[in-house]
């Protein structure tokens, strides 16, 4: 094989062949999808469940992640914002992306969510963008971090911001936070993340946290309160995810 050709090359030629060889499915309602269309359906691409968060320097995800670090010392209220709502149907598009290795689907909506953050001013100064870290073993049996999938393109998004995947680390393997109760899931998640202090942190005032899916806020609040322990309310954290599954 050409050593010139790098990952992201290899992934697209495969994706070319699945393409070739696979029909293309909206990821919603599993209609096959026209030339023009991609991911989605045109009927399901407009109505995509927007959360719209995003204008909303409070809205109810930024609430129950702040409502979960009533402890800690906060400079401010933190913000929070989902491109969409985890609904039937458009749950396949995190699914596709955490399960089924769908990297194009996954970069695609983190590109929308990225366009939808560029457009906030309360996001405008974001300097550090990072993601809620797999622990080493799940990261090899998986192969990849669906979030800084996320991540990675979020950034591309925010002009000036450094991108920095490692910043945390999972330094406990957790059970798999799908099937647990809200308080098992805190519990779960609880001493699981750590600084990592090879990460250089001097000038930077404003950290976004993303991730694939927020449902009861645990994992996301609980990397949340290491930076804040750490760090001190001078840096501001924020978090962005793909979906949304709150009430």
């Amino acid at each position: 094989m050409d050593p010139r050709l790098n990952s992201l090359t290899i992934e697209k030629l495969l994706r070319s062949l699945l393409d070739f060889f696979l029909p293309r499915v909206c990821l919603a309602c599993g209609r096959q999808l026209l030339e023009s269309e991609r991911h989605l359906c045109s009927s399901c691409a407009a109505d995509l469940p927007l959360t719209f968060f995003e204008s909303r320097t409070r809205n109810p995800m930024a609430d129950r992640l702040n409502g979960r670090l009533l402890d800690e010392e906060v400079a401010g209220y933190l913000y929070a914002t989902a491109l969409f709502y985890y609904e039937e149907g458009y749950a396949n598009i995190t699914q596709a992306l955490k399960y089924r290795r769908n990297f194009a689907a996954g970069r695609f909506f983190a590109r929308l969510l990225a366009d939808s953050i560029a457009g906030a001013a309360h996001f405008s100064d974001v300097d550090l963008v990072t993601c809620v870290p797999l622990h080493w073993v799940r990261r090899r049996s998986r192969g990849y971090n669906q979030a800084e999938i996320i991540a990675r393109e979020v950034w591309r998004g925010l002009p000036g911001a450094r991108f920095e995947p490692r910043l945390l680390r999972r330094v406990r393997r957790t059970r798999s936070q799908a099937q647990l109760s809200e308080e098992s899931k805190e519990l779960n998640v609880k001493g699981a993340f750590a600084l990592n202090k090879a990460v250089r942190l001097e000038g930077v005032h404003h950290i976004l946290i993303c991730d694939d899916v927020f449902t009861t806020g645990s994992t996301l609040a609980a990397c949340c309160r290491v930076l804040l322990q750490a760090l001190g309310p001078g840096v501001r954290i924020s978090v962005a995810t793909l979906a949304y599954a709150g009430a």
